[in-house]
């Protein structure tokens, strides 16, 4: 176990900001950072980071926490697994309370996975720069692709020998077993049982997660047999899905972000010869399709994204239907499109480096003008030139914001000298027709052509469960305990008046119950919490609860009373009026729930025949109504008698 002394230490040197920015891309609002939520697809971000208090929420998920939570929830780490990779971001030496044989001994199997090809990558990279095969075959072809010793580094590279089981007798004598070797991907087991390193003889780049982590391995062939692939890649395990990865994300995502751009280039070596290039806000796909995570991976550090092109593809027309699927998925999207027989890599070593990022800045195309331009040597055809506008113009449709497809529907007709109204036409029907799919989905319609009547239902008024409403006031109770605690409120704090006015208040709803009696403990011990305690010490219900109550989604701008002379009182300056206001609606409410159940004890008496306790709930029901409306009257309420 990782020492209360670590844990504090890493809790000091952390930034909650410079943590998050590793994985989202946080913009500046007042005195907090916004982002779409990494957790679940959305548009309009709902993701906030308040770094006076340490703390995220998550409003779409719910999620909320500190630094610490957030690795957790997002990397799907363990509590020490988060520990020991803010320990590493921050050179926080790891002092164990356990013996480090013991800690191994409890690792989840997940860790251990992550441990094991850490194993694998750091033997392939001594297998690189260590031995003679590795040397003369390995490193030989890095310097012919013209990769110096820092970007080996940099991407940690290295070579797995000729032979069936170098790898595996190396861990299994370090003390892996095979079945673990085998969950990797790292050997292969054949039907009699038998197994054999998956990687042989081939150059070796690993593929980390967006934290650092090796979980997956690609391997180039260098000898030309015809029955072996190019390129192999670790299978998909518990810890690498490929849809969900994009190679060289960890070692470019802040030059993404502060770029604010991101270059999306086909294989491994072109992300490197980029880098070399210093290019360094690029990833790859690793030659699979592009897929609706990655691109979601993508825009958590830019809504900008250029794809690179090889010179001699003969593909590119199909490769477009991945450029459909980002301007699906909301980004800014321009192509770039090699000389022929070039492709990133072989481009960068011709022209050198400020020769390739010129290149890089002035051929750059909006879609519409790249697509255009690669239709144009059909335009002689008037079949082919209708087909080809008919492309344009549904790819133009997959974008979700109506104002930018407008904008490229102009440029098109400018581009292609088509009169606008017809490129609307078009894209409307195209529009339709989506929709019309989506409804038979959504429907389960057999004939598309049929509209779904929805049938007028009357609706009776709702009525408000009074447990819901207490709840809802419990609610805003502790979120005042949790902001404004030590504030005065008629000359004492805050805690004080509504823990002494709510004495005989039972919570209902059981987390907040949980929060408050720890503010009464708080109170009688001297020592009131914070909301950094419960997100510390409380449950994830407690941490999600306590971090949307003390963030705030929303602030009025300064410019109201600097430039407009329209001033709003700020929520610290009118606490006293919120604390009696929020006591008395607590008792209210409270009471209402009261009412509610004794009514369900009169008509249950009444049905029964028992006629003491008819009298008795009716008697308890007068009481209960008199102290509803003296409330009411207090808070300005009228309520019918």
């Amino acid at each position: 176990m990782i020492s209360h002394d670590t844990i504090e230490e890493i809790r000091n040197r952390l930034d909650i900001v410079d943590v998050i920015s590793d994985f989202v891309s946080l913009k500046k609002s007042g005195g907090n950072y916004k982002a779409l939520s990494p957790f679940v697809n959305e548009k309009t971000p709902s993701f906030f980071v308040v770094p006076a208090k340490g703390i995220f929420k998550d409003f779409s998920s719910g999620k909320g926490g500190d630094a610490i939570t957030f690795v957790m929830e997002h990397e799907k780490f363990s509590y020490t697994e988060a520990l020991r990779y803010l320990a590493k971001k921050y050179g926080v030496e790891i002092r164990e309370d356990r013996l480090s044989d013991e800690s191994k001994a409890i690792q989840s199997e997940r860790e251990g996975l992550y441990i094991l090809m850490n194993f694998a990558k750091e033997f392939y990279r001594k297998q690189l720069t260590g031995s003679e095969e590795g040397i003369s075959i390995g490193l030989s072809y890095f310097r012919e692709r013209g990769f110096n010793d820092r970007t080996i580094e940099k991407f940690e590279l290295g070579y797995a020998l000729e032979g069936w089981e170098n790898f595996s007798k190396e861990a299994m004598a370090s003390g892996y077993n095979k079945e673990v070797l085998e969950k990797t991907g790292l050997v292969v087991k054949k039907e009699d049982g038998s197994t054999y390193d998956r990687f042989r003889g081939r150059v070796i780049f690993p593929v980390h997660n967006i934290s650092g982590k090796v979980i997956a391995f690609g391997a180039r062939m260098l000898g030309k047999d015809k029955n072996q692939p190019k390129y192999i890649n670790s299978p998909e395990t518990e810890i690498y899905h490929k849809g969900d990865v994009l190679y060289g994300l960890y070692q470019g995502k802040n030059a993404i972000r502060q770029q604010d751009v991101c270059y999306l280039v086909e294989g491994y070596t072109d992300v490197i010869s980029m880098h070399q290039a210093d290019v360094q806000n690029v990833v790859a796909s690793s030659g699979t399709a592009l897929t609706e995570n990655q691109i979601k991976l993508i825009r958590r550090f830019t809504e900008n994204i250029t794809v690179l092109f090889d010179g001699d593809s003969a593909g590119v027309k199909a490769a477009l239907r991945g450029i459909d699927m980002i301007l699906k998925g909301g980004l800014n999207v321009r192509v770039l499109l090699f000389p022929d027989n070039e492709d990133p890599d072989s481009y960068s070593r011709k022209v050198g480096t400020s020769e390739f990022q010129k290149f890089l800045k002035e051929n750059a195309q909006d879609f519409v003008s790249f697509k255009a331009g690669l239709y144009a040597k059909e335009s002689s055809d008037p079949i082919k030139r209708a087909e080809s506008i008919k492309e344009i113009v549904t790819s133009i449709a997959q974008i979700p914001d109506p104002v930018k497809r407008s904008v490229y529907i102009q440029e098109t007709s400018s581009l292609l000298k088509i009169q606008e109204n017809v490129l609307l036409i078009e894209l409307n029907k195209i529009l339709i027709q989506d929709k019309r799919k989506t409804e038979k989905d959504k429907f389960r319609q057999s004939d598309e052509t049929q509209i779904p009547v929805e049938p007028i239902v009357e609706v009776a008024p709702t009525k408000v469960d009074p447990q819901t409403m207490v709840e809802r006031q419990e609610q805003e109770t502790i979120r005042l305990l949790l902001n404004y605690a030590d504030q005065s409120v008629d000359e004492q704090s805050l805690s004080d008046f509504v823990l002494r006015e709510l004495d005989d208040v039972e919570f209902l709803n059981p987390v907040y119950r949980q929060i408050y009696d720890a503010f009464k403990k708080g109170v009688d011990e001297g020592n009131i919490p914070d909301s950094s305690y419960f997100i510390h010490q409380g449950s994830e219900e407690i941490k999600n609860a306590v971090t949307g109550l003390v963030t705030h989604r929303y602030d009025t701008s300064r410019h109201w009373s600097d430039k407009y002379h329209i001033y709003f009182p700020k929520e610290k300056d009118i606490v006293n009026q919120l604390a009696f206001s929020n006591v008395l609606r607590l008792k209210f409410r409270v009471v209402q729930k009261m009412l509610e159940d004794n009514l369900q004890k009169v008509k249950q008496a009444e049905s029964e025949g028992a006629w003491d306790d008819l009298d008795a709930a009716l008697t308890t029901q007068t009481g209960l109504k008199e102290a509803e409306q003296e409330l009411a009257k207090l808070l300005g309420i009228v309520i019918a008698r």
